[in-house]
């Protein structure tokens, strides 16, 4: 689409007070037009920017992406827009709203507009600037919601770690890849022993602050590509991918020398955390990823029998 020179006046006349930015420039980026958006939110009045080079009154501004832009519509003589989500802004202008948005700078549509001259053939471009900063930052802000409802769909509220539910979602991902490939990793399920009684003795709260303390711990010992969860009460469940049982237990020796070296404290006072850990590596009579899971508790049956503090692998 081409705007005649009389459509372009009349759009000009229009455009020259409302509230989105409007220039003209021609195919060297001589401004010839600047509206009182465009003042107003730059600095620089109409006067002072008419006739000069756009680039030499704003070097910021990225001259390879709007030197090929500008040079496009007009090839093709066609409309054409960019978003917010493609470029924030072009113009570097100040946002109203810099105290409760996502970013000091207005976020900005921008609509390019072939403009014909008396020969029908296009040699200036009109650009269109809108201030779209409220719905962009009301889309961002939706966006931040999710991402955070996502996070809190999959994480025990308490430690942090996954939730029971995600971290068997992962699990069954992990038994399926396991079989593709051909790898081999291990589960290790634990206990805090003898949870109860620090819940009897201390109180429920001192029971969280152990849980958290154990949840932290444990999260400094592991790979980005291991995945803890919260199994339930006092028991957390671990899958280590590309491990065996011996790196496993190498594992659970580190987290119970981490605990014993710093264990939890209320009101400064020590409380000794002591687990029991059941450990179990994939293998090929394991039917389903259920089966993988009832031999690492298998496993930490035996060591609680075994009179806790301890770690065993199943066999």
């Amino acid at each position: 689409m081409s705007l005649s020179l009389l459509e372009l006046q009349q759009l000009l006349g229009v455009l020259k007070y409302l509230d989105v930015g409007l220039l003209v420039m021609d195919r060297h980026f001589i401004v010839t037009f600047w509206n009182d958006f465009m003042a107003n939110h730059s600095g620089k009045a109409a006067r002072d920017v008419e006739g000069q080079e756009l680039f030499a009154l704003f070097p910021e501004l990225p001259q390879d992406w709007l030197r090929q832009r500008v040079e496009t519509v007009m090839a093709l003589n066609t409309v054409t827009f960019t978003t917010w989500e493609q470029r924030p802004h072009l113009f570097a202008f100040s946002s109203y709203r810099s105290l409760t948005g996502r970013s000091s700078a207005m976020y900005q549509n921008l609509t390019f507009m072939p403009i014909a001259g008396a020969d029908g053939s296009v040699d200036k471009i009109a650009l269109v600037v809108y201030d779209v900063t409220e719905a962009a930052n009301s889309r961002l802000a939706l966006e931040d919601m999710n991402q955070r409802l996502s996070v809190l769909s999959r994480t025990d509220p308490l430690t942090g770690l996954l939730n029971r539910r995600s971290w068997e979602a992962m699990l069954a991902e992990e038994y399926a890849r396991c079989r593709r490939s051909g790898r081999t990793s291990t589960l290790m399920m634990f206990d805090i022993d003898h949870f109860k009684q620090v819940n009897d003795t201390h109180g429920h709260q001192a029971g969280d602050m152990v849980l958290q303390h154990t949840a932290t711990l444990l999260s400094n010992k592991l790979r980005t590509t291991d995945k803890a969860g919260r199994y339930g009460g006092e028991e957390f469940a671990l899958l280590l991918t590309d491990t065996d049982a011996v790196q496993a237990c190498q594992l659970a020796d580190r987290l119970c020398t981490a605990l014993a070296a710093r264990p939890a404290r209320l009101d400064g006072k020590p409380i000794t955390i002591t687990i029991s850990a059941g450990i179990a590596q994939l293998t090929a009579d394991m039917g389903d990823a259920q089966a993988w899971v009832k031999a690492a508790d298998d496993a930490l049956y035996q060591a609680k029998s075994a009179g806790r503090n301890t770690t065993k692998v199943a066999s």
